[in-house]
């Protein structure tokens, strides 16, 4: 795992190791996510994790940042902004998942509540094309997710089909999210260095 004890880097509102020490209460969030949906992802290695920041500079400061820990393995303009990726030299750990992909995208429109650690993506197991045929596919492997399927609005989730692709792009990687209390856990059958590969 990745250690910030030699390396201190500052940033106006928000710091690597800040990210760093709020791994934890992020990791219990998704924990609580994947309870809610009746998801065990014990098994599955966590493609990558995403941060959220609301202003440029911000961005700026962090995509430089995380140089000092990786290297940056692609750039790519998605829904119209740059998402960075970071391949860390060292496992990042959250909870009893470890990922070696961070991804900053740049800030949209959009406005976040709170700026930080805002999904986990896995790649699970699939051939679908489709964000309808992947569903499906997890129905299979979880079950007792499709058994809440009709509850889960009610008890706070959103769920959201998409297929996400970026310019020069060449493999279909559809996608389901399911986002509650501040973070999102997003299902797919590609992984994200599979797909900077697809763009080469």
């Amino acid at each position: 795992m990745i250690s910030t004890t030699n390396t201190e880097i500052s940033m106006s509102a928000l710091t690597v190791d800040q990210l760093f020490s709020s791994l934890d209460s992020f990791s219990l969030r998704i924990d609580v996510l994947l309870e809610m949906l009746g998801i065990d992802l014990a098994s599955y290695e966590a493609d990558h994790i995403a941060l959220r920041v609301n202003e440029v500079d911000l961005a700026l400061q962090l995509h430089q940042a995380w140089l000092a820990y990786g290297d940056e393995i692609s750039v790519n303009t998605i829904n119209g902004r740059p998402i960075v990726v970071i391949k860390v030299h060292d496992s990042v750990s959250f909870g009893q998942w470890k990922t070696h992909c961070v991804e900053l995208p740049y800030p949209s429109e959009k406005t976040y509540p709170e700026e930080g650690w805002e999904h986990a993506e896995w790649v699970i197991p699939s051939d679908a094309v489709t964000p309808e045929a992947l569903l499906d596919d997890v129905f299979c492997l979880f079950p007792e997710l499709k058994a809440r399927w009709e509850t889960l609005s009610e008890m706070g989730v959103k769920v959201k089909l998409s297929s996400p692709s970026g310019e020069g792009e060449r493999l279909a990687n559809p996608t389901v999210a399911f986002k509650a209390n501040g973070v999102c856990v997003k299902l797919h059958p590609v992984s994200l260095e599979q797909v900077i590969e697809s763009e080469k």
